[in-house]
């Protein structure tokens, strides 16, 4: 290899398998956590149970109420919260809104994050943080909000109806696809990005097949993780840029809009990183980045206009207009797709 490079990696300790949420109260030991606030979204409430009941004292309270996006006022409640109870580490059990309330803690109080996700965002993995202020969302980076321990337990998300999975595997392959083009990207994030994009499909498809697959779960868990943690070193841009324009602005859900928007970027970006392309193209098997993901998501039934998830045209047109106002960028043919869900061109 003759190009230079230099290449961050960020460090977080992940522990895989089923059976490991009974680690947790270990891992929290290992970080020398003694007050803890446990953070769970409604469908992780059941096994939020089992954790709090296997913190013992070292129990400190919970928040189960959280909303995507992350609310500045739910942010707001929840800092103050741990504030009363003294905690001095947080367990974030569920999606990606669990964990981005923790993060939104750790970024003001600088606590500890053990992670223990139920579904495939694979934010646990990245030091990105969000929050959502009169319908605009700001986001930001800092090491702070970086889960120190991740745990996956594929037994966790066993039973996500698979209208969420898919959606969700679309969210970490945003992640994995935009890796390969960003002012950051390099070698070593391309060939992570590379992997998850593989490991995704297979777990997608056998998820399909088998809802209730354990081997399956855990390759979309594996795949999820290697996903944020090549955006975690190569950072984002127009894709996710966009996404949090509509999510924060328009409320829509976080997930699907991935996938209505990601092969409509795709279509014009790919094109300046030939290499991870073509590699992403093998992993995918499909012959055309963009068609290809606009295909699995069809298969899988994730929306893939903005149509379906309730934006208007007008209000397409002025996310567009708003996003070149802020950005100088055109992206008015890449909202009018994604509005009408075209399939992208150059595919057979």
């Amino acid at each position: 290899m003759n190009e230079s490079f230099t290449h961050v990696g960020l460090a977080s300790r992940v522990v895989l398998g089923a059976g490991s949420l009974d680690r947790v109260a270990d891992e929290i030991g290992l970080l020398g956590i003694d007050r803890v606030l446990l953070i769970a979204t409604k469908s992780a409430r059941d096994w939020a149970d089992l954790v709090e009941r296997s913190l013992g004292d070292r129990f400190a309270g919970r928040i189960d109420e959280v909303r995507q996006h992350v609310p500045k006022e739910k942010a707001d409640a929840a800092r103050a919260k741990a504030l009363e109870v003294e905690a001095t580490g947080i367990v974030a059990i569920g999606g990606g809104s669990a964990i981005g309330l923790a993060k939104a803690i750790a970024l003001t109080a600088e606590l500890s994050i053990i992670a223990v996700p139920t579904t495939y965002s694979g934010s646990e993995m990245t030091p990105v943080w969000g929050q959502t202020e009169g319908g605009d969302k700001t986001t930001g980076t800092d090491l702070k909000v970086l889960p120190k321990t991740v745990v996956y337990d594929p037994v966790l998300s066993h039973q996500l109806p698979l209208k969420v999975t898919a959606a969700s595997v679309a969210n970490a392959l945003a992640h994995c696809v935009e890796a390969t083009w960003t002012e950051k990207a390099d070698p070593i994030t391309d060939v992570i990005a590379v992997e998850a994009a593989r490991a995704l499909r297979e777990g997608l498809l056998q998820v399909l097949a088998n809802r209730t697959d354990l081997d399956a779960r855990s390759n979309l868990l594996y795949g999820a993780s290697l996903a944020g943690s090549a955006m975690a070193s190569a950072g984002t841009g127009l894709h996710h840029k966009l996404c949090h324009l509509l999510g924060g602005t328009y409320n829509l859900p976080h997930a699907e809009t991935h996938a209505a928007v990601l092969p409509q970027v795709t279509r014009v970006k790919a094109g300046d990183v030939p290499h991870a392309k073509a590699r992403l193209e093998d992993a995918l098997e499909t012959t055309d980045l963009a068609a290809g993901l606009f295909d699995l998501f069809t298969a899988a039934k994730v929306p893939t206009s903005l149509r379906e998830l309730g934006l208007t045209e007008a209000q397409s047109v002025e996310a567009a207009e708003r996003f070149q106002a802020t950005t100088g960028t055109d992206v008015r043919d890449i909202f009018a797709r994604a509005w009408a869900g075209e399939r992208p061109e150059g595919a057979s």
